[in-house]
């Protein structure tokens, strides 16, 4: 056998003794992050099926949408034929997912709310006459009409003689700005994450006042919670992510057509074909 001293003594830090004693509650671990939602499918009961069948043939239009898509493309459904009964119907069917979108209204436009279905890349739209619809996309067309408002770029101007507190966010902006107005449909996207650089409340107090307030807010429910605001600099986004306890663990600014959170991916698209065919089976 070996006559090393590491075939016959445990390394420092090991073994009996080495680790802290226990009360008698036990080790104390943090909570764990909680309130994932998974899909589970929700079959209205319906009696009179000639009653309903205006509802049927919208489902059978989403289901054909969804079928379609493909990346890129934005699908309107309207709703606007639809009685109160058969529209209720549909909403029953669809449900509530984890995404919902708010527009402001902006002159005579009024505002518009925005959920996902519990099927991915379904979204319904409410918001008076010309909106009620459903849209079959990644992300819907409706959230981003006026998402940044005027949008007519960042008022660079001063930087150079910063006041009092501010230290990084000049140089924030100027790249903000470059990236803003060179961004290219479809380019990927550039993200700043303020989490990890240093910054004061001056910092950010100056980068939300020159990026300004946009028109479109998202809220995201999952493993934690996210928010999305759309800022008054065109393809700019403040992105903050939440734990369960409503704490701030990640804040950035991206530079996209759509933040990629807020989007329903190709795959969830499919498969949302596949289990809205089996939910309007059952219905009938």
């Amino acid at each position: 056998m070996s006559s090393s001293p590491f075939a016959t003594q445990p390394p420092t830090g090991f073994g009996p003794g080495s680790q802290p004693g226990t009360d008698e509650e036990g080790l104390a671990y943090l909570p764990l992050p909680s309130g994932m939602r998974t899909f589970e499918a929700h079959l209205p009961e319906v009696e009179d099926k000639d009653r309903f069948a205006p509802a049927f043939l919208v489902l059978e239009e989403v289901i054909a949408a969804l079928e379609a898509w493909t990346p890129g493309a934005c699908l309107p459904i309207s709703l606007s034929h639809l009685d109160p009964a058969n529209l209720a119907l549909v909403d029953e069917a669809m449900g509530e997912g984890e995404v919902a979108v708010m527009v402001a209204g902006l002159g005579d436009m009024r505002a518009i709310e925005i959920q996902e279905a519990t099927f991915a890349g379904v979204w319904r739209l409410r918001g008076g006459a010309g909106t009620e619809r459903i849209e079959v996309a990644a992300f819907p067309r409706g959230a981003l009409v006026r998402a940044f408002g005027a949008a007519t770029g960042i008022d660079l101007s001063g930087l150079d003689a910063p006041a009092p507190g501010i230290f990084n966010a000049p140089a924030l902006l100027v790249e903000i700005e470059d990236r803003s107005r060179t961004r290219a449909a479809g380019d990927p996207p550039h993200v700043i994450n303020l989490s990890l650089l240093p910054h004061t409340p001056e910092d950010l107090a100056m980068l939300d006042a020159r990026l300004g307030t946009g028109a479109t807010t998202v809220l995201s429910r999952g493993y934690g919670n996210c928010r999305i605001d759309a800022t008054a600099t065109r393809n700019v986004w403040r992105v903050r992510f939440y734990n369960s306890q409503d704490m701030l663990i990640l804040d950035t600014i991206e530079v996209s057509d759509v933040p990629e959170v807020a989007c329903a991916a190709r795959e969830d698209i499919t498969d949302s074909a596949e289990r809205l065919t089996e939910v309007l089976a059952a219905m009938r």
